[in-house]
C-alpha cells in the first residue's frame, strides 16, 4: 500500500483523545455541574485513546509498507514569506512514537480505573491524561517547529496540572512547580535553537530547514567564530536536557512522585521524558553537521547515566528508586544519541517505555497492596500475597538490567557497543559510564526486588521501618538521613521516603496482611509484561539493520557506530547466546548477586558500608547538593534581584523619585507660590507693575543699546 496516508485519518489519531478529555473536563467536573458520572469519563478516555491506538497500529503497518505523509492541515499565518502551520510528518519513526505513546496510555487509562476509584477527583484525572496523550501526538506528529513547540508546551504545561493533582498538598504545589520552571529553564534554550533556524533558514518547515543544512553548516553566529549551526544544535539539545531530565536540568523529575502513580508511568515511560530524544533523533541532519554537539551530548548523558543510578541505590521509597532508573536509563539514550547511533537510542526509547511503564504500575499495584505504604523497608515477603505483580515486576527488572533475550538486553547492549565505537571527544568517560551503569541498575534494582518481595515480611509490625536491619541508621541510633531534614525547602524531597502515599494514609496494621490489587490494575501488568520480554528479539534487525528509518535518520559517514554495529551482528539469538560471555552480563550478574547477599544474606553489609562511608552517603543522600545549590544560588540570587528591584527600581526611583517625587515639588512649588496670594490689592498692583517692566525689559530694547 505504498503511497499517501489519509490525512483526516492521521487528525482523528489526536482529536479522539482530545475529544474524550473535553467530555470527561467539562461535563464531568464543578466546570459543567458534572453532568457525567465516572463510568462515562473513563469509558470516553479510554475509547479515545483506544481509537487513537488502532489508527496509529495500522498506521504503522501502512509505513512499513511504504506509505507516508508530510503534509499541512492548516495555515495560521504568513508574516513576510514566513508560514506558521499546523501539519503532520508520518513517516517509520513518527508511526512507531505514536504506536508506543498510544499503546502505554490505554495501558494507563485501564490501570487508573482501579488506583484512583477513591479519589474525588478521578474524572478531572482522566481528562488530564487524556489530554497528555493528545499534547503527546501533536509533538511526535508535527512537521514543523511551530507544531513541535506547540506539543513541547502542552505536555509541560499537562504534566505541571498532573504533578500537582493533589493541589491541597504543599509537596505537591512545590513539586510542579519546580517541574514547570526547571522545564522553562530548558525552554528558553531550545525557543532560541529554534529562532536561530528560522532566522537563517527562512522557515519553519523541518525539510526546509534540513535543505538548507549545508549551507547553515557554512555560517557563524555574528560577532563570533562559532558555528551556527553548533549553537542551534546546543541550544535545542538543552530543551531536551529539560524534557528528558538529564543533568543539571534533571532535579524536576524525582519530585514529580507526589502526582499519583499512574501518571509516573505516563510521563516518565513513553512520553514527556522521551520527547528530547525524538527531537534530537527527528534534527539528525542538523546534528550530524556538528561534531562538538554531539560530544556535548555524549557527555552530558554519561553523567546522567551513571551518577543518577548512585542516587537510586539510597532510595526507599519504591516510586523514587524507579524514577532514578528512568534519569539513568534516559542518560543511556542520550549517549546513544551522542554517539550517532539514533536508531538505537530510539530502540531503547521503545523497548524502555515498556519496561519501565511495568514497573512503575507494579510500584502502583505494590502501593495498593501495602494501603499505600511506599517504603520499601516496611515490605518483604509479598511474593505470596502478589503473585501477579511479582512475576511482572521480576521481568520489568530483568528487561532493566539487560538479562539476555529481554527487550532491553538488545537496545542496551547495543548502546554500549555504540559508544566503544564512538571516536568523539567523551566517548571514553562515555564507555565507562555506561558499562559501570550496568552494575549500578543491576543493583539498585533487585535490592528494590528483594526487598520487596522476599526475605522476612516487616510490614503489619509496630515501626517496621525502624526494624528493618538495612537500616544501617539503627547502629547509630537514627533514622534515614531523610528523616533529619527540618529545612522547609527540602519537605518535598522527603514527603515520600517515611512511607508517604498518595492519598495521604498509609501502612498496614498490626497483624494485616496486604490486599490484592483489582483485575483492572493486574491486566495492563501482564498486557505490558508480553512486550517487555520479546519486543527487542522482535525488532532489532529491522529497526537497527533494516530499511526502517531509512530516508528518516541520517547519519554522516565520518561517524561509524552504526556500521560498526551491523558488522559485529549476526541475529538475535546469536547476540543473545554471545552475550552470556561478555562483560556487560558479567557486571548486571555481579549486580544481582550483590543485591541478594547485601539484602537477603547478610544486612549487615549495607550497615558496615554506611558507618565506613558516611560522607558518600550524606553525599547522595542530599542528591549531590544540586537542589540545596539551585536553592541558596538561583532561587534565592531571583528573591535578592527581585528585592533589589524591588527596593531600588519601585520604592526608591519610581515611588520615591517619580511619583512622591513629583507630588513633593508640586507641593513645594505650590507653597512658594502660595506666599504672593495675600488679599491685599497693593500687593498685586505691585506684581503687575514688576511684570509690565519685565515686558518692557525683554521685548523693548532701549535706544542706547545698539
Amino acid at each position: 500500500m505504498a503511497g499517501q496516508l489519509n490525512p483526516n485519518l492521521l487528525l482523528a489519531v489526536p482529536m479522539a483523545p482530545l475529544v474524550g478529555s473535553a467530555i470527561a473536563g467539562l461535563f464531568g467536573t464543578k466546570f459543567f455541574g458534572n453532568k457525567v458520572g465516572r463510568a462515562t469519563s473513563h469509558t470516553v478516555t479510554i475509547l479515545g485513546v483506544l481509537i487513537a491506538l488502532i489508527i496509529s497500529f495500522q498506521t504503522l503497518m501502512a509505513v512499513m509498507d511504504g506509505a507516508s505523509y508530510n503534509g499541512t492541515l492548516y495555515t495560521w499565518l504568513t508574516i513576510g514569506g514566513i508560514k506558521f502551520q499546523v501539519g503532520f510528518l508520518v513517516d517509520s519513526l513518527t508511526a512507531m512514537m505514536m504506536v508506543v505513546v498510544t499503546f502505554v496510555s490505554l495501558m494507563v487509562h485501564i490501570y487508573t480505573i482501579g488506583y484512583m476509584q477513591d479519589d474525588e477527583g478521578y474524572n478531572r484525572f482522566f481528562s488530564y491524561i487524556s489530554l497528555f496523550t493528545f499534547s503527546m501526538l501533536m509533538l511526535v506528529m508535527s512537521n514543523n517547529f511551530l507544531q513541535l513547540f506547540f506539543g513541547w508546551e502542552a505536555v509541560g504545561l499537562v504534566s505541571y496540572l498532573l504533578i500537582g493533582f493533589w493541589y491541597t498538598r504543599p509537596t505537591a504545589i512545590f513539586a510542579n512547580m519546580k517541574a514547570f520552571l526547571v522545564n522553562r529553564v530548558g525552554d528558553f534554550g531550545f525557543l532560541l535553537g529554534i529562532g536561530l533556524l528560522l532566522a537563517y533558514a527562512g522557515s519553519m518547515d523541518y525539510a526546509e530547514v534540513f535543505a538548507k543544512r549545508e549551507q547553515l553548516a557554512t555560517l557563524t553566529l555574528p560577532g563570533t567564530d562559532w558555528m551556527l549551526l553548533t549553537v542551534a544544535c546546543i541550544c535545542l539539545f538543552i530543551g531536551a536536557m529539560g524534557k528528558s531530565a538529564q543533568f543539571p536540568l534533571h532535579v524536576w523529575l524525582p519530585d514529580s512522585m507526589e502526582g499519583p502513580t499512574p501518571i509516573s508511568a505516563l510521563i516518565h515511560a513513553a512520553t514527556m521524558v522521551t520527547a528530547g530524544i525524538f527531537m534530537v533523533t527527528r534534527m539528525s541532519p542538523l546534528f550530524e553537521l556538528s561534531d562538538t554537539a554531539l560530544s556535548f551530548i555524549l557527555v552530558i548523558g554519561s553523567i546522567t547515566a551513571l551518577f543518577m543510578g548512585f542516587l537510586g541505590i539510597i532510595q526507599n521509597d519504591i516510586k523514587r528508586v524507579v524514577a532514578y532508573s528512568t534519569l539513568s536509563q534516559l542518560g543511556y539514550m542520550t549517549v546513544a544519541l551522542g554517539a550517532s547511533a539514533y536508531p538505537v537510542a530510539v530502540f531503547h526509547l521503545m523497548t524502555h517505555a515498556f519496561f519501565k511503564a511495568l514497573l512503575f504500575l507494579a510500584a502502583g499495584a505494590v502501593i495498593i497492596g501495602m494501603h499505600h505504604d511506599q517504603d520499601i523497608r516496611n515490605m518483604g515477603g509479598l511474593r505470596k500475597y502478589m503473585p501477579i505483580t511479582w512475576i511482572t515486576s521480576l521481568l520489568g527488572s530483568l528487561a532493566l538490567i539487560g538479562t539476555p533475550f529481554f527487550s532491553g538486553f538488545y537496545s542496551k547492549d547495543s548502546i554500549i557497543e555504540a559508544v566503544q565505537a564512538s571516536h568523539l571527544a567523551g566517548s571514553g568517560f562515555a564507555s565507562f559510564a555506561v558499562l559501570a551503569g550496568v552494575f549500578v541498575t543491576a543493583f539498585y534494582s533487585f535490592r528494590m526486588y528483594f526487598l520487596v518481595f522476599h526475605g522476612e515480611e516487616r510490614f503489619g509490625k509496630a515501626h517496621a521501618h525502624d526494624a528493618h536491619a538495612h537500616a544501617a541508621h539503627d547502629a547509630h541510633g537514627k533514622h534515614d538521613a531523610h528523616d533529619a531534614h527540618d529545612d522547609h525547602h527540602d519537605a518535598h524531597d522527603d514527603a515520600h521516603d517515611d512511607a508517604h502515599d498518595d492519598h495521604g494514609h498509609h501502612g498496614l496494621a498490626p497483624g494485616q496482611k496486604p490486599g490484592k490489587a483489582p483485575w483492572v490494575v493486574k491486566i495492563p501488568l501482564m498486557l505490558l509484561a508480553i512486550p517487555s520480554v520479546v519486543i527487542g528479539f522482535i525488532t532489532i534487525e529491522p529497526m537497527l539493520f533494516g530499511d526502517f528509518f531509512k530516508g528518516v535518520i541520517f547519519v554522516n559517514e565520518s561517524h561509524h557506530a552504526m556500521e560498526e554495529l551491523h558488522h559485529e551482528f549476526h541475529g538475535p539469538l546469536q547476540m543473545a547466546i554471545h552475550a552470556f560471555t561478555s562483560l556487560p552480563f558479567a557486571l548486571a550478574l555481579a549486580g544481582v548477586v550483590s543485591a541478594y547477599y547485601c539484602y537477603l544474606v547478610n544486612p549487615k553489609v549495607p550497615a558496615w558500608f554506611f558507618a565506613k562511608f558516611h560522607a558518600l552517603h550524606t553525599l547522595l543522600d542530599n542528591k549531590y547538593y544540586l537542589d540545596k545549590f539551585n536553592q541558596a544560588v538561583f532561587a534565592n540570587g531571583a528573591r535578592l534581584l527581585g528585592g533589589g528591584f524591588w527596593n531600588i527600581g519601585d520604592k526608591a526611583l519610581i515611588d520615591g523619585l517619580v511619583v512622591n517625587g513629583s507630588a513633593k515639588l508640586v507641593g513645594w512649588f505650590a507653597s512658594v507660590i502660595r506666599r504672593a496670594q495675600t488679599g491685599y490689592i497693593y500687593h498685586y498692583a505691585f506684581v503687575m507693575i514688576l511684570g509690565v517692566l519685565g515686558f518692557l525689559v525683554w521685548f523693548m530694547p532701549f535706544p542706547f543699546v545698539k
